[in-house]
């Protein structure tokens, strides 16, 4: 599918990418390495203005988007985000900000989606690794471990799949509840924080459940799908930016008296690294809208964009590295910036192995 954004959206996006260009720079980003949560506090919560974190709320619950559920509006901040590698827990608040919208009682919303759509609080989603659950009376009793999970270390709250005897469950968790752990991860990118987190006989009570126990699995599997477009959509905008950085500088660099631009085997590599970056981009965009849509295709669309783009992220900002020279292997040069985030992007929420995987089960069925 061919998305064509409105004039609101593409306004939106400008407004998105001049405020990252002016707040959150390269050099800010650098800065950051060592900050604990990878991000200024003040930036999210500007973000948050903008509507960053409400565009899969809806407008009842406090939310609003420019079109129609929000997810190509969300699509359109994360590929800006992935140009400038900006900092911030993008897709674990949406993730979950959209599942307490969807599933949440009353007052879980009154509590949770305030805090989250004004950037004041963060959520984690710790949907994609299930934690044991042992039912005691009306209670749920949670351990076990989920990691990585994005934003672990500066959430409030923690959205955490269950797996019971009766099947799956989702619960909410406060992150300072009794008997989690949470420990800080290192990790590649310089400003994307995963941490662990462990349950040591949570205790959970029936006010914490999110949406009816049944709906579980559909609800971890659809979460699922919005945090690997999210994910999907930043690396597409990583890549651009590098192709971008890589042909300018093929154009201004000169040997032999010529630019390197004129070299017909540089000129091949830089198309295929065209077509890599159309496909990519055609492929998010297509998932985007079968999750958007509520097509029955969607799970395998996400499937199909995380193993496509992933493999051709890395390759792609790997050659941009190799045609840079010497200097494209240098910390100082911004290239291992975008090589860090979507080497990191592809490994998370599922490899490009597992979702050819989660394909061929679909289509195929599962092989015993």
């Amino acid at each position: 599918m061919e998305f064509v954004p409105n004039d609101e959206q593409i306004f939106f996006q400008e407004t998105t990418r001049k405020f990252l260009s002016v707040h959150c720079p390269i050099p800010v980003v650098r800065a950051l390495e060592s900050a604990p949560a990878g991000y200024d506090p003040q930036y999210w919560r500007q973000g948050a203005d903008l509507g960053w974190t409400s565009l899969l709320v809806p407008a009842e619950a406090g939310g609003g988007s420019l079109s129609e559920g929000g997810l190509m509006d969300l699509v359109l901040v994360a590929e800006e985000m992935g140009r400038m590698v900006s900092p911030g827990p993008l897709a674990p608040v949406n993730v979950v900000a959209s599942a307490v919208a969807a599933g949440g009682s009353a007052a879980q919303q009154a509590a949770v989606l305030p805090g989250l759509l004004s950037g004041e609080t963060v959520a984690a989603w710790c949907g994609e690794h299930p934690v044991e659950g042992v039912i005691d009376g009306e209670n749920l009793l949670l351990s076990g471990l989920a990691s990585p999970v994005e934003a672990g270390a500066q959430a409030q709250h923690l959205l955490v799949a269950v797996r019971t005897e009766g099947g799956l469950r989702q619960v909410l968790v406060p992150g300072d509840a009794s008997g989690v752990t949470v420990t800080p991860l290192g990790g590649l990118d310089l400003v994307r924080r995963f941490a662990e987190v462990r349950f040591d006989q949570v205790v959970t009570t029936p006010a914490e459940r999110i949406g009816a126990d049944e709906d579980a699995a559909e609800a971890i599997e659809h979460q699922l799908q919005i945090a690997c477009v999210v994910q999907c959509a930043e690396t597409v905008g990583a890549m651009s930016r590098a192709f971008e950085m890589t042909l300018e500088y093929l154009g201004d660099r000169y040997s032999f008296g010529r630019p390197l631009a004129s070299y017909q085997a540089l000129k091949h590599r830089m198309a295929d690294n065209k077509m890599w970056l159309e496909a990519s981009h055609a492929v998010m965009t297509a998932a985007a809208g079968a999750v958007a849509s509520g097509s029955p295709a969607a799970g395998e669309m996400v499937s199909a964009a995380k193993t496509w783009i992933g493999p051709h992220a890395t390759e792609l900002i790997q050659d941009c590295v190799q045609l840079h020279g010497g200097i494209g292997v240098t910390w100082e040069h911004d290239l291992h910036l975008y090589l860090r985030r979507t080497t990191v992007n592809r490994v998370t929420h599922g490899t490009p192995e597992y979702h050819a995987e989660r394909i061929a089960t679909q289509l195929l069925g599962a092989v015993s």
